[in-house]
């Protein structure tokens, strides 16, 4: 259990600055919350197996075929400079 001096401390380190009626309700909320965290942590979860997902649904894809022709030196074309397939840009960092 969290408190006071805790809290005071912990705004220090995040340089927050509360008054003392804030401070006493981090105590009891940061209390609830890590309360919270042992009640969840006593739970028995051996041989649970975790899920990706909380629903148990497949996701439609679409199968990874090629579906256009290769178009590059069509569209290189314009370009001011290109070489190997690549466009070619000034260096900007030396």
């Amino acid at each position: 259990m969290l408190n006071a001096a805790q809290i005071e401390a912990l705004s220090r380190l995040a340089r927050i600055q509360l008054d003392a009626r804030e401070t006493a309700a981090l105590v009891t909320q940061l209390g609830e919350i890590l309360n919270l965290v042992e009640r969840m942590n006593a739970v028995a979860t051996d041989g649970v197996e975790p899920l990706a997902h909380p629903l148990e649904i497949d996701s439609r894809r679409r199968a990874d075929e090629i579906t256009e022709q290769d178009q590059r030196a069509n569209l290189q074309h314009g370009a001011p400079a290109t070489e190997a397939g690549y466009y070619l840009v000034p260096r900007v960092i030396e």
